[in-house]
């Protein structure tokens, strides 16, 4: 309970009603978990590029997992990409509560999540070519692994031309709330949660039933339709 906690009274505790419709308060799943290791966090000196720079090495141990092929190393993965999404929310969580966001930690978070996604698609890819004896699977892995860099390349430059225009900067996006109004926002934002955000949850349900590898044709198509659909302004700035 956050009442046993000794944080200071200058620090804010993150929202855990998140006002608004029951699906935004649902979805994304891994803020349940968040929360709760947010307000320990805060408690503690570290800053929130120390635990963005804690979620990259989780999940870089977690895609090094991926690779041995076998499902205990799987499933040590995949409980460390969960600790990966979680760090990951929370260094924004905290950056916010202690008003330390800055455009450098945006840009590294963005940077840590591509390389941990990247480094997972990759992983998968290459242990279960191992497994089952056939490159194909590495290749699968290795296009999931170019939509990821694909969609990282478009949201610098999205970044990038909304540098020189008017409007809140990078550091601030996070703070500005932003709820589905329609059916189509509807969609983009379930399938934009379960695919990035409560992604390692989708992970480690597989890996549970040793069937981690649909993953990989699956991913394959939908990074490409992930960063296509960033293409598009109403699929981005989901911070609800």
């Amino acid at each position: 309970p956050e009442g046993h906690l000794s944080l200071p009274s200058c620090y804010p505790l993150p929202d855990r009603s998140r006002r608004g419709a029951a699906p935004t308060r649902l979805f994304p799943l891994i803020r349940h978990l968040s929360y709760r290791l947010t307000v320990r966090l805060a408690a503690t000196p570290l800053t929130p590029n120390q635990i963005t720079g804690m979620s990259l090495v989780a999940g870089l141990v977690g895609a090094v997992c991926f690779t041995f092929g076998t499902w205990e190393a799987e499933m040590i993965g995949g409980l460390m990409l969960v600790l990966s999404y979680t760090l990951d929310n929370c260094d924004g969580e905290i950056a916010r509560m202690k008003g330390l966001s800055s455009a450098w930690g945006a840009k590294f978070d963005d940077l840590a999540d591509w390389l941990v996604d990247s480094a997972f698609f990759a992983g998968l890819g290459y242990g279960t070519s191992v497994e089952r004896n056939d490159p194909l699977w590495l290749w699968l892995g290795l296009a999931a692994t170019a939509g990821a860099a694909i969609d990282y390349v478009i949201r610098l430059v999205i970044h990038a031309k909304a540098a020189g225009s008017p409007g809140p900067p990078r550091e601030e996006e996070t703070t500005n709330e932003r709820k589905p109004q329609d059916t189509i926002d509807w969609l983009i934002y379930v399938f934009h949660k379960l695919s990035r955000s409560d992604f390692s949850f989708i992970v480690l349900a597989l890996v549970l039933f040793d069937v981690a590898w649909v993953l990989l044709p699956a991913a394959a198509v939908g990074a490409q339709a992930y960063w296509i659909v960033d293409l598009f302004p109403r699929a981005r700035g989901w911070h609800t």
